[in-house]
């Protein structure tokens, strides 16, 4: 896949703080990527850097320009006496663009195009798809848009997702979303990036994210060297190891758990506990950000 947006060992400095740590990000062009991270994460700085708001203190990034990029970071600043296609109009006046086509056209978008109410009046889900109808004015390649649905009530969210699905399939516009919100944006992404305490510390497709979310045995055992010594014996490769736990999560092969804590028993490795389970977006994510305290 073409890549639109990479990193290489990012870092963002403020005094003593480091905002953004040694990211290594790619972002395939057509895709919608999911930055997922609790508040404080570093999602918007990196954010920033991407679209050219914030300059990085080292390292490389390789983008679009700057111009084929639509941008909304934080609250969308609104003219709230204008209407929405009084707002989108001055945006193209300020980017000069004098055709005004194109701004029925956005508002279709973004389901405001048959809304003449000033923007003082509007929801708040109302007013963020009409930051994004900004941040589409000059016909972008690329869409960051950093937490849309934050503080949204659930037919808010709605309306920002099928805006998203609509802008990724229709216009084939490539999107970097941010969210703490996980589940939802697991409705969208095709892709994942997670982020904790300036980090990346693991990018997935939906794909390979589901079958790290999908079934696997879970063993809790006394010693974990001798346990994964077992399981080269038996030529299972497909698993992970929380030192912390003590648990080792197998991913292949599950059906034989019988006779992998044969194997185990036989290696003088105690089984406090084996269960099959199927672990959720949240448990994954914060397996994750449990290896981050720890590491």
């Amino acid at each position: 896949m073409e890549c639109i947006v990479s990193t290489h060992k990012l870092y963002k400095k403020y005094k003593k703080h480091i905002a953004i740590n040694g990211v290594e990000m790619s972002i395939s062009k057509g895709s919608i990527y999911g930055l997922i991270g609790k508040n404080g994460a570093g999602k918007s700085t990196l954010l920033k850097i991407i679209a050219g708001l914030s300059m990085p203190s080292s390292g490389n990034i390789s983008s679009i320009p700057k111009d084929k990029m639509g941008v909304l970071i934080e609250s969308p600043a609104l003219y709230q006496n204008l209407t929405a296609y009084e707002n989108l109009k001055l945006k193209c006046i300020a980017l000069g663009i004098k055709d005004y086509g194109c701004i029925n056209e956005t508002l279709k978008v973004v389901g405001l195009f048959h809304d003449n109410k000033k923007v003082k009046n509007y929801s708040l889900g109302m007013k963020q798809r009409l930051g994004i109808g900004l941040a589409l004015i000059g016909n972008p390649q690329l869409l960051i848009l950093d937490e849309p649905i934050n503080g949204l009530d659930p037919q808010g969210i709605l309306e920002i997702r099928n805006v998203i699905i609509k802008l990724n399939g229709e216009k084939n516009i490539t999107i970097i979303i941010s969210s703490h919100i996980l589940e939802e944006l697991s409705k969208l992404a095709t892709d994942f990036g997670f982020i904790n305490q300036g980090m990346l510390l693991r990018e997935l497709s939906q794909k390979e994210l589901d079958e790290k979310c999908g079934e696997r045995l879970e063993i809790v055992v006394d010693n974990i060297n001798k346990a994964k010594e077992a399981l080269g014996r038996l030529e299972i490769r497909d698993y992970e190891v929380n030192e912390n736990q003590g648990s080792i999560y197998i991913y292949e092969r599950i059906e034989e758990s019988a006779e992998i804590g044969t194997e185990l028993v036989k290696s003088a490795v105690k089984i406090k506990t084996m269960t099959c389970a199927k672990q959720s977006l949240e448990e994954f994510y914060f397996d994750l950000m449990e290896e981050t305290e720890y590491a």
